[in-house]
């Protein structure tokens, strides 16, 4: 059984380094993600908001020191609207005596939100300075995390588990309509090899792509242009790894059962992937959705394998924050691993 489960996994390695197209997708396409997303990303923690000013004043030196703000002066109150009404920058502060009026653009609804809040409190805070009385609150605002950190910690284990859900579902669907397709499970079948040697050789080559995949983002993200730190250790994200890697395993079972050609399972794997990357908040925060999707989102795997490698490598828990996405990941492989091992056909 050993020599047998070898030679499959070394002719399922061979095979996978054959094929370009594979490589690419694997490695080089969630690569890409990466290093764009990264390189977009990489000062927005540092930008200002860009603010059109008309007149001066204790709240024009008041917004100046939050540091928060880039003043762009204008001597023309038309002009200064007029570039807010053009899409140039998000509002104009306009300033004579003791009026202050601030025009925004409700298009950019961040933007303004922002411009509101800021401009709103330095002014109460002017307003405060200038009776003389002391303020009955203070606020201390911090944020929890690091300071140092940047978006690439945020983004790259995100989009890591997004490539790991990829070449583990394309891998697994493709393979499989393959070998059918090319009677290559009859021979199988027919062989004195069982079906646990030959679907656990495919699975230590997914778990190996997987751990390839991690080690090759790690380092890219590492380098200079980017600048990833891990908050925490990373060898307790290794088991999370490999759940994930059997949950989207079994997903691309699934799909494989049911398709019957490359170009069928390919579709399908990309139908199921997709929506499953948006829905779990690997490029953009699920928080601020409506409540029924992030309920739908909670079922999901990719989900929990991107909470549990933020928890992990960025804000820097130990072991037991892996124990629910675990259980999910777990539960969500034996529940699909299940029904594709019910649907399995040997031959079309």
């Amino acid at each position: 059984m050993s020599t047998a489960f070898k030679s499959l996994s070394v002719a399922m390695v061979k095979g996978f380094l054959r094929d370009r197209m594979a490589l690419f997708f694997m490695f080089v396409f969630p690569l890409m993600f990466l290093v764009v997303f990264g390189l977009l990303f990489r000062d927005s923690g540092a930008d200002k908001i860009k603010l059109a000013v008309v007149g001066d004043g204790p709240v024009v030196a008041a917004l100046e020191r939050t540091g928060a703000v880039e003043v762009q002066r204008f001597d023309d109150q038309q002009a200064a609207v007029d570039k807010v009404k053009d899409g140039d920058l998000p509002a104009a502060l306009i300033l004579s005596g003791n009026d202050v009026r601030l025009r925004f653009a409700a298009s950019d609804q961040v933007a303004a939100g922002t411009v509101n809040g800021l401009v709103s409190g330095v002014v109460d805070k002017v307003n405060l300075g200038a009776t003389g009385q002391p303020p009955a609150f203070r606020l201390d605002q911090q944020p929890v995390e690091d300071a140092s950190l940047k978006p690439i910690q945020y983004l790259t284990p995100g989009i890591l588990s997004w490539g790991v859900s990829i070449s583990a579902v394309f891998g697994s669907a493709l393979t499989l309509v393959s070998w059918r397709k090319k009677q290559v499970l009859r021979r199988i079948r027919l062989a004195p090899i069982s079906a646990f040697t030959v679907l656990t050789s495919r699975v230590v080559v997914s778990v190996g792509v997987a751990v390839l995949q991690a080690a090759l983002f790690v380092a890219v993200a590492s380098t200079p242009p980017f600048g990833l730190k891990l908050s925490g250790d990373w060898y307790p994200a290794l088991p999370l790894l490999v759940l994930g890697t059997l949950a989207f395993f079994a997903i691309g079972m699934l799909v494989g059962a049911f398709c019957k050609s490359e170009e069928a399972a390919s579709g399908a794997a990309n139908m199921l992937v997709l929506p499953m990357s948006f829905l779990s908040g690997t490029f953009f925060p699920i928080e601020n959705a409506p409540g029924w999707l992030q309920a739908v989102s909670k079922v999901l795997p990719l989900r929990h394998m991107n909470d549990g490698m933020l928890d992990i490598l960025v804000r820097g828990k130990g072991i037991g924050a892996l124990v629910v996405p675990s259980a999910v990941l777990v539960g969500f492989t034996l529940v699909v691993g299940f029904v594709a091992s019910r649907v399995f056909r040997w031959e079309d």
